[in-house]
């Protein structure tokens, strides 16, 4: 038996008898489409999460590339131009 939080105490008897109930009252085919909208928009929350992963990577990858030029300056100072 699953127990999840939010439907309590819930067994394969009752999914199935809530899945009969949706099968019953949108139909045969409306029931695929439904599926296929919302595997699509899992889909795209998915693909919308993992664009926002490399953004901060990006921005980690500059603010080390800048520390690392400012390191080498110091190492390595320009001639000052006096005239």
């Amino acid at each position: 038996m699953m127990n999840l939080l939010f439907l309590g105490g819930i067994g394969y008897q009752e999914i199935l008898v809530v899945l009969l109930i949706v099968l019953l009252f949108y139909g045969g085919k409306k029931v695929p489409e439904m599926m296929r909208g919302l595997g699509q928009g899992v889909k795209a929350f998915k693909d919308g999460m993992n664009e926002t992963a490399p953004t901060s990577g990006a921005a980690e990858k500059t603010t080390s590339d800048a520390a690392a030029a400012k390191t080498q300056e110091a190492r390595n100072p320009l001639p000052s131009k006096e005239g």
